[in-house]
């Protein structure tokens, strides 16, 4: 398939993403996007199939964030495609990276309502308004382009999902196609002598300097922690910057800007140095940060150098290379041992508090888990009040989840991918048991892959963080308490291996047998038992 000549545009774009090293492509055959399917066994890229579209663009995020590379999600027009739109929004709020490759009605047809089966309205504008972008090919070579342009815009550091429609009469097409290769990617901008020199004397002429560190540092992290360890001054970060410093780094106070103690401590510092973060109004609680000090920020996106707080000095600049241009000017710091100790001390007391219902099983975990293990968890208390709190990382992506778009259903799907994505990495999902029936039906797309992955549900019988809004706004409850199955039961249903354990000791000797099991294993455990 090196060169696609007199094809249609179903094996030029599988071409493309060959060229392109897509490894894996998670998707569901339907009748319109079947000329995809036609050149995928030859093409060497392994297919996924995944029992709900919505699990494919999950999986695909799981693929991508935990460091696997880009993988694409085939599905079918109209209804498969809007099956995947909270997959597809979710990965945009994110911003990881993911390709959706999908079918729609024929050149010249869009918009008249003929009653094509699958229509919508206006498909490719639908998915515009959730996605980076969202094209309709014009012919098989220009659909060969978009992958092409995708690639590109994500090797050059952007890092959102893109939507590509070709037309069916495109995907059928045999109009002669030119060679399919990777694009040319440019240069990451890089901040001017005088810049870096202004940074340099504000950072060293701070009295109480303060850095905080988010998801836009993740891509290049090496070369952020090289500065960081240079410059030599107490660095927080947020949910997705988490691991950028390694847990126990003398110069990590740890996670958590929207906290008491992190808010108090932003306040007084006299520069604050604000790397890839959009300051998120999810991880502040919708409560802005105030800053008295200078604020130098530095991000690769325009629009975000003052989204959240007006910036004294912005920085248009990628992290990594940021990072690299400022090692030229710097001199080595001494920390301040005691201050960082102070904020460090602080912010884990008001985190060991929000954090404590889910201690006893985090140390369970913590012994029966390999200390490299990735942990994928849900939009559920557990995930973002236990894992992202109480589960070291090394570096960043050891803990994923969804914390700012907070979508039900990511956790189990998102896992598949990052286990299938990383084979070699033990992947556990840990996740709450409203979230796990947004989803459930993927575990047979984990026993078809064969995979070991513990899935352990903290069940504390329903919706606990709305159950426990209602309580705190005099609500009655409504719709949170909830009736669940027998989930070991439905594990065993769809073909898992499955444990009950009611002791922390139980817990650990079924998380170590889960990892040798040859497919999913479904935990149950009751919140109740590990309080």
């Amino acid at each position: 398939m090196n060169h696609v000549k007199g094809v249609g545009g179903g094996a030029a774009v599988i071409e493309a993403l060959r060229a392109n090293g897509v490894r894996t492509v998670f998707g569901i055959p339907g009748t319109h996007n079947l000329e995809f399917y036609r050149y995928l066994p030859e093409s060497g890229i392994n297919h996924v199939l995944c029992r709900h579209e919505q699990g494919a663009a999950y999986a695909a995020d799981g693929y991508a964030r935990s460091g696997a590379g880009v993988a694409a999600i085939v599905v079918t027009s109209g209804p498969g495609l809007l099956n995947a739109a909270t997959g597809i929004a979710n990965a945009y709020a994110d911003r990881v990276p993911i390709l959706v490759l999908t079918p729609i009605i024929d050149r010249g047809r869009q918009r008249r309502d003929v009653g094509w089966m699958h229509e919508v309205k206006d498909q490719r504008a639908a998915l515009d308004a959730i996605a980076a972008w969202s094209e309709s090919a014009a012919d098989p070579h220009d659909a060969a382009n978009l992958v092409n342009r995708a690639f590109t815009e994500w090797r050059a550091g952007e890092s959102r999902p893109v939507v590509i429609h070709v037309p069916h009469d495109v995907l059928v097409d045999r109009t002669p196609a030119a060679r399919i290769s990777p694009l040319p990617t440019p240069m990451p901008s890089v901040p001017t002598r005088d810049v870096v020199s202004e940074v340099h004397r504000l950072l060293l002429g701070a009295e109480n300097p303060l850095v905080i560190v988010g998801g836009g540092c993740v891509r290049g992290y090496q070369e952020v922690r090289t500065f960081l360890e240079v410059l030599g001054a107490p660095v927080v970060t947020t949910v997705r910057g988490k691991g950028v410093l390694p847990d126990g780094h003398p110069l990590l106070v740890g996670l958590g800007i929207g906290t008491r103690a992190m808010r108090s401590e932003i306040a007084a510092a006299d520069v604050v140095l604000l790397m890839g973060t959009e300051l998120s109004e999810s991880e502040l609680a919708d409560e802005p940060l105030e800053f008295t000090g200078h604020v130098i920020r530095v991000d690769r996106e325009l629009k975000q150098l003052h989204k959240g707080a007006r910036a004294t000095f912005p920085v248009l600049s990628d992290a990594g290379a940021f990072a690299v241009a400022m090692q030229t000017e710097m001199q080595w710091n001494a920390p301040d041992a005691s201050r960082i100790e102070r904020m460090r001390s602080s912010l884990r007391r008001e985190v060991d508090e929000s954090s404590a219902p889910f201690t006893t099983l985090f140390r369970a975990l913590r012994s029966a888990l390999p200390e490299t293990s990735l942990i994928v968890g849900d939009s559920s208390q557990v995930s973002y009040m236990g894992s992202s709190r109480l589960w070291d990382a090394d570096k960043p992506d050891r803990v994923l989840g969804t914390f700012g778009f907070a979508t039900l259903g990511y956790g189990l799907p998102a896992a598949i991918g990052a286990a299938i994505g990383n084979p070699e990495t033990t992947v556990a999902c840990v996740l709450g048991d409203g979230a796990l029936m947004f989803s459930v039906q993927e575990l047979a797309t984990a026993v078809e892959q064969r995979l070991s992955i513990p899935v352990v549900v903290y069940d504390n019988s329903g919706f606990e963080e709305i159950r426990e809004q209602m309580t705190s706004r005099e609500i009655e409850h409504l719709g949170v308490d909830i009736d669940q199955p027998d989930f070991s039961a439905l594990g065993v249903a769809l073909g898992c291996a499955a444990a009950s354990p009611s002791t922390s000791r139980e817990l650990i000797d079924a998380v170590r047998e889960s990892l040798t099991a040859g497919r999913p294993t479904v935990i149950h455990v009751k919140a109740d038992d590990f309080r």
